[in-house]
């Protein structure tokens, strides 16, 4: 069942589409990046993989996108729209991973402790600029706290897996992926099979989380 509800938020309104598992035993909430909406392929996946499998997956719409904008605010406004979900989110009773891809990600990381989640999921997590290896957003990373799983693509400019520190996280890759986790033709995977990594991923490691 999939129903949509508007959260209002210090930093305006925000929206949540459940994607509800039948007997659920965890409700996993993703934001989208600064670029895109939770239209993007790696969501749209795994909100139709996880309910299968016990997970009430909420996706959550920035107030900037519901507002119609089509530039993010700074990160401090994203934390304060992903702080007035949150509520909402624990509403269930159900433990809540904090996930998001890109932007979304380091909104997670950064607020992970302080509301409580019990994991976090970063999907295509920008450890830089592209091209700004120097500008590194590690810290945000290492700083999660609780148990988090990156997915990330093997070409994605804003951080290649090889590139990031060793740390207390699991980190899949998408051979050939970029920061959207789309394949080349030439690719050694299709982009099926790279969108199939990516749930088989999230789904055994929410499996793991008990």
């Amino acid at each position: 069942m999939t129903t949509a509800k508007i959260v209002g938020t210090e930093a305006g309104d925000a929206r949540i589409t459940w994607h509800e598992a039948e007997q659920a035993r965890l409700v996993l909430a993703v934001s989208h990046g600064a670029g895109g909406g939770i239209e993007a392929r790696d969501l749209q996946a795994i909100a139709a993989v996880l309910p299968e499998h016990g997970v009430t997956v909420a996706l959550v719409e920035q107030p900037w996108r519901v507002a119609g904008k089509k530039v993010a605010p700074a990160p401090k406004t994203l934390d304060v729209g992903w702080r007035g979900v949150w509520p909402a989110l624990a509403a269930p009773g159900l433990p809540v991973v904090s996930g998001g891809r890109s932007a979304g990600a380091r909104v997670a990381c950064r607020t992970a402790t302080e509301l409580g989640a019990a994991a976090v999921l970063a999907l295509s997590f920008p450890l830089h600029p592209p091209g700004r290896p120097e500008k590194s957003r590690a810290g945000e990373l290492l700083g999660a706290g609780v148990p988090t799983l990156v997915v990330q693509g093997g070409n994605d400019p804003f951080g290649k897996p090889a590139e990031f520190p060793d740390g207390a996280y699991e980190l899949v890759e998408v051979p050939g992926g970029d920061h959207g986790f789309a394949v080349p033709k030439r690719a050694e995977i299709g982009q099926e099979r790279a969108v199939t990594i990516i749930t088989d991923a999230v789904l055994a490691w929410t499996v793991a989380l008990g």
